[in-house]
């Protein structure tokens, strides 16, 4: 049965009553990654928090159609209009294809998504396999008066947009202050204005990834792609567009104002931002020394981390704080999440521990223990307070186990609920607790399995050292063979 839900409305500020565009049908649509690199710490909050969100629309009696983009083409090193797309110079370093490169890290980010139990999209659109539509919005957009073309490449005219429509009312920016604080060009750029942005970019000689349109070859600015392929998936008009806060602006603004050029409207109904997660207060970089890929986090191998952490245990730390919150990330901040996951994960196991009667008065709080964990995940989907009145719970289930308490069979049902179904189908989280003795057993194993396999090596039998590493590898079990000798992760 469908139920109203409340989303917070980053354009109005207000919190409004949701209705579906197309009841009973969801549309979303939400940026994915560039898939030129491993997939790291960053990517796992949008992808938990967007997840949970379709769970729950689905627990209230929603469809939704879930579109997450794959970006393999014209996204340039500045995240602007000049530099080398990120795709082809990985391409160019490690000396592959482009589309090498955008297979092996997709499949990367395939399975660290798995791991993170995240439900996979209905749809993933790729950039490169749409550009006759980025092509059609292009023309679209010129003719509209929006657009200009100069050297081969096109252009959108922000200047002009702006005389009708508000450039800057998704971000709050103000065109004056963005022109003041835009730097003059310096007379090379085929661009009439620092603001105007590329929709789409003429190849130069050396640039690997092109393809023929009215303009000449090229190929489609970044922020093109994804217009053209929420309209195609979900329609001019849908629900929730969804992504971090760092494609807030301009990203997102200039997908409003192209969505807009085109078709006179913007055509989402809400547009939610996930915040950024930071480390000990920093922003997270490759340059500062704090970038965390999700094998890292998986393994423990990185000088932050004094242990590995599991999947879900990340999964539990996003999800601690409020998707709009900012996130900071720490090894001691880890470890209480892990801890936490436990607590719950025992409480679920320890249900069994209540004795049960029909002559038991049934306990009203549990029902309100559900009412309160749903209405904090409609309200702005918050997390952090669902997951207070599920601990809250845990306390409830200590205190009968400790009393000695008999229950209602209805709150052993409602028990169940609360703390194996709410916390599995809607936030995600395996609620089986890992066994330690079982860990010993692989650890034991697997040192045998590693010895077999060197004296295999000893004896040059590689064709049985190979078999092994295959074998593993088939069960996610990973060998990689160093100067200190050699080590083994599974997933």
């Amino acid at each position: 049965m469908m139920q109203p839900i409340h989303l917070f409305n980053t354009l109005s500020r207000k919190k409004e009553l949701f209705t579906p565009l197309h009841p009973p049908l969801v549309g979303m649509y939400v940026c994915g990654p560039t898939v030129y690199g491993d997939p790291h710490l960053g990517h796992a909050r949008p992808a938990i928090t967007y997840d949970v969100l379709v769970r729950l629309f689905r627990s209230l009696g929603y469809k939704v159609r879930y579109v997450r983009n794959i970006t393999d083409v014209g996204h340039l090193e500045n995240d602007a209009d000049e530099g080398e797309d990120k795709v082809a110079k990985k391409a160019r370093l490690e000396q592959l294809e482009p589309m090498e490169v955008v297979q092996h890290y997709t499949l990367r980010f395939h399975e660290a998504m798995r791991l993170l139990n995240t439900l996979p999209p209905n749809i993933e659109p790729r950039a490169s396999g749409h550009i006759i539509e980025q092509i059609e919005l292009v023309k679209e957009i010129l003719a509209s008066g929006y657009a200009y073309e100069s050297g081969g490449s096109v252009y959108f005219d922000v200047e002009a947009y702006d005389k009708k429509y508000h450039y800057g009312q998704l971000s709050g920016r103000v065109i004056e202050d963005l022109q003041s604080n835009t730097r003059a060009l310096d007379g090379q750029s085929q661009k009439r204005a620092p603001l105007d942005f590329a929709l789409w970019k003429q190849a130069s000689p050396e640039h690997i990834m092109r393809w023929p349109s009215p303009w000449g070859e090229g190929f489609p600015g970044w922020h093109l792609e994804c217009s053209a392929m929420s309209a195609k998936y979900l329609g001019d008009d849908f629900d929730i567009h969804g992504g971090g806060l760092d494609l807030l602006f301009p990203h997102h603004e200039c997908e409003w104002a192209q969505n807009t050029a085109a078709r006179g409207r913007g055509g989402v109904g809400y547009w939610m931002h996930n915040n950024l997660i930071t480390i000990n207060g920093q922003k997270m970089g490759k340059s500062l020394g704090n970038f965390i890929t999700l094998e890292e986090l998986f393994t423990g191998a990185h000088k932050l981390l004094t242990q590995p952490f599991s999947p879900m245990a990340i999964r539990f730390f996003i999800l601690q704080a409020h998707y709009r919150s900012t996130l900071d990330f720490s090894n001691d901040a880890l470890i209480a999440a892990e801890k936490g996951l436990k607590r719950l994960q025992s409480a679920a196991k320890a249900i069994v521990e209540i004795p049960v009667h029909p002559a038991a008065v049934a306990a009203p709080e549990l029902q309100k223990y559900k009412e309160e964990v749903f209405n904090a995940l409609c309200d702005d989907l918050n997390t952090p307070i669902a997951l207070a009145h599920l601990f809250e719970v845990v306390r409830w289930v200590n205190t009968a186990i400790d009393k000695k308490e008999t229950i209602h069979p209805d709150d052993r049902a409602a028990l169940d609920t609360l703390l194996t179904s709410i916390p599995a189908e809607i936030l995600g989280l395996c609620m089986k607790e890992q066994d330690a003795s079982d860990e010993e057993a692989l650890n034991g194993l697997m040192e045998m399995i590693l010895e077999t396999r060197a004296q295999a090596k000893a004896r040059k039998d590689y064709a049985a050292s190979d078999a092994i590493r295959n074998r593993l590898a088939a069960l996610r079990i990973k060998i990689k063979d160093t100067k200190e000798g050699v080590s083994w992760e599974r997933g």
